[in-house]
């Protein structure tokens, strides 16, 4: 009986495992059209995010272009030890983290509220909101630049003019730290916010309309409507839209906090971030090896705290962790 039933077992092991050879075979003929669709992203992502991760081992060399990669110094962790042993350090790696989570923070909140009054709009209208939110994402972070000194200049920007016709003291505003966080933050939220809110206006679009229709038949409101269905139901999209935001917190944007304050010494205290500390001393000291041990330090960073996070929403809620 021993012998028989598990002479049973492997042959039901067998027959599930060609069952399932047999169903991703016919799943991937199925969809061979989308796995089609597909592939210039995944040799875009080969080409641009796989390959040059062989350059990691510059972080840990003395490079010299005579020599090469490979025939440079191995000298370990010391790039690593010049990155923290800096002064500048602890500013730069606070300033990135609180940058980052106020992004992450604001941009979730005005983008939730964005497209759920985008929902109630018109829709011979609702392409041209659209249209208006999305188009800043396009726009470079050089021609933003050049918009915000449009506005800040100390003496022909467009709000020291509107300052001086109120009878108000103006501002140089290039000269002031204490002011930036709060033009980066807005500057971002204006570039950034119509890519969020689209993707969450998708969202929305897919929610099922029947239960807006029997909560308008109870005489529900659109803010009862809003806070009861659509946010609870978007929950697995802002989830991950958060865990993918998460693993972003070291890594801060560079065109943002490079062209927009306009190379500014004075403002560097409230607006340097790793990244712009990284290029400044590259481009001063052409020292690759320490650039890339940013870059790594970062990178490993940022992928501890995506799973650190899936991790957290997993215990929470396994249907809405990212994997």
């Amino acid at each position: 009986m021993i012998e028989e039933a598990a002479v049973n077992k492997a042959t039901y092991i067998k027959k599930k495992q060609s069952g399932k050879k047999v169903n991703r075979g016919m799943k991937f003929k199925q969809n061979y059209e989308l796995f089609g669709l597909s592939l210039p992203g995944v040799i875009y992502l080969l080409i641009f995010a796989y390959l040059p991760m062989f350059g990691i081992v510059i972080a840990f060399k003395n490079y010299r272009y005579d020599k090469g990669i490979w025939g440079s110094e191995w000298i370990g962790l010391k790039n690593f030890e010049f990155l923290f042993a800096s002064e500048n350090a602890w500013r730069i790696t606070r300033n990135t983290v609180l940058y980052s989570l106020s992004y992450i923070i604001i941009g979730t909140i005005a983008a939730l509220l964005l497209s759920i009054l985008l929902s109630h709009v018109n829709k011979r209208w609702v392409k041209i909101h659209q249209t208006i939110l999305f188009l800043p994402y396009f726009v470079s972070w050089v021609v933003v630049g050049y918009i915000s000194l449009a506005f800040l200049d100390n003496s022909a920007g467009f709000l020291n003019q509107l300052f001086q016709y109120l009878g108000l003291q103006p501002h140089k505003w290039y000269f002031e730290a204490g002011v930036w966080p709060y033009i980066l933050v807005l500057v971002h939220e204006w570039k950034s916010i119509g890519f969020s809110t689209l993707i969450y206006f998708a969202g929305i679009m897919g929610i099922n309309q029947d239960y807006y229709e029997a909560a308008r038949i109870d005489g529900a409101s659109r803010r009862q409507m809003a806070v009861k269905i659509t946010l609870p139901l978007l929950t697995p999209l802002i989830t991950i839209m958060l865990i993918l935001s998460i693993g972003n917190i070291f890594r801060g944007d560079f065109g943002l906090h490079y062209f927009v304050p306009g190379y500014s010494p004075f403002a560097l205290p409230t607006t340097d971030i790793i990244d712009t500390y990284v290029f400044r001393a590259l481009r001063e000291l052409g020292d690759f090896g320490m650039s890339s041990a940013a870059g790594v330090y970062q990178s490993v960073v940022g992928f501890i705290l995506v799973l650190i996070a899936n991790f957290v929403v997993g215990k929470i809620n396994e249907d809405n962790a990212l994997f």
